[in-house]
């Protein structure tokens, strides 16, 4: 049986003030509402019909809920997590850990005594939290290290005073070493550059770099004493169209800048900063996760209207109807996210009266056949691979 999903909105300062009213066609508060979580995490998880949450029906009875496979595979846990994100203004520079590097950093927060809920707190679970981003409009963001040749063309055209040491230090291919350093810098420090910087990009009268220098600008003037803005200077600066994706594996450092998309991760909460952000930041375990290998393809796009990250945690798979029905196999529970227009959700060859619009969501257990779905619109099924 499928059922819909009753979800938390949170209010994370840098969240939108319209994007995710606007999606679900109701009046905007004049609050900030960043995420639309549907899922089984723990912190904020979706509520079913029943009014139970969906992580106590897991707790209760994981196989029920997940299947007996899924359950087992994930030591009865919710595999991944759903969310509309819509973001106002940029969030912070991240990465997240590995599987093996979780549950090693959980252990030892474990041991430390930290409380779960402490800002100072660098790890939450044991899991890592590889991530998909689909835009639904224009969505700009930072992902991966920019190839070096590139950064250094980048920074030659600005030639920013007091930075030749960093270009220097790409030059010889020590991104690791330049990273740290300036990551490490006190905000004394690093605030003549960031100042340097921004006068640079204000006179940059060029249009090979313009989306970039944009960006580093609005970045220098909000942030001007963060070494994020150095950071956000060595990474590929994208601009997704509707649908396009970023896939972000551990190690991935990145930030989102502005726009609304449909994201999905692995069931996690561990986020390591680097920057742009008044929250913890410790360096030397950021950069022990830190995957340092340029990425020279940011952008991933369906196939089918599926999205091939081979992530063990969740598949991803667009839905586009024009007034027909569609079966979309797939293992474990399921969640259906409406994005455009309305679609009806059933499971198994039968429909169960859940009727989505824009921003709703449902949910298929894992002993469920494949989802069902009918009308017109877009919606995304996300399953267990």
């Amino acid at each position: 049986m499928v059922v819909r999903l009753q979800n938390t909105i949170r209010d994370y300062a840098w969240g939108s003030t319209t994007a995710l009213a606007q999606l679900l066609g109701v009046e905007p508060d004049g609050k900030p509402q960043a995420e639309m979580w549907m899922g089984a995490h723990e912190s904020a998880p979706s509520v079913l019909p029943s009014g139970d949450s969906l992580y106590d029906a897991v707790t209760a009875g994981a196989s029920d809920v997940l299947g007996v496979e899924t359950a087992e595979r994930f030591e009865g846990r919710f595999p991944f997590l759903a969310k509309l994100l819509a973001a106002g203004q940029p969030l912070s520079i991240q990465a997240h850990p590995s599987r093996e590097q979780a549950i090693d950093g959980y252990a030892r927060d474990e041991a430390a005594g930290i409380p779960r809920d402490a800002g100072d707190r660098n790890y939450k679970d044991a899991w890592p939290k590889p991530e998909i981003l689909i835009a639904l409009e224009p969505f700009d963001a930072l992902v991966g290290f920019r190839p070096l040749a590139s950064t250094v063309a980048l920074l030659e055209s600005l030639a920013p005073v007091g930075l030749e040491g960093l270009t220097s230090q790409l030059r010889d291919g020590k991104l690791q070493e330049a990273f740290t350093d300036f990551m490490s810098s006190d905000r004394d420090s690093i605030r003549p550059l960031v100042s340097a910087l921004g006068e640079a990009c204000a006179q940059y009268a060029g249009d090979a770099y313009a989306l970039e220098v944009e960006t580093l600008a609005r970045l220098c003037a909000d942030f001007p004493d963060d070494p994020g803005v150095l950071a956000a200077l060595l990474l590929n600066r994208v601009r997704l169209e509707r649908f396009e994706a970023v896939y972000l594996p551990a190690g991935n450092v990145h930030a989102y800048l502005h726009g609304l998309g449909f994201e999905v991760m692995a069931n996690s909460d561990n986020v390591l900063r680097g920057g742009l952000t008044s929250k913890y930041v410790d360096v030397p375990e950021l950069v022990s996760v830190v995957d340092f290998e340029p990425l020279t393809d940011a952008v991933l796009t369906a196939t089918d209207g599926v999205y091939e990250t081979g992530c063990e945690y969740f598949a991803v798979q667009r839905v586009d109807l024009d007034g027909g029905e569609r079966t979309v196999t797939g293992s474990g529970p399921r969640i259906v996210c409406c994005v455009d227009g309305t679609v009806e959700v059933g499971a198994g060859g039968t429909y169960d009266g859940v009727t989505l619009s824009a921003g709703q969501s449902a949910f298929a257990g894992g002993p469920e056949g494949p989802c069902n779905l009918r009308g017109s619109g877009t919606a995304f099924v996300v399953s267990t691979p």
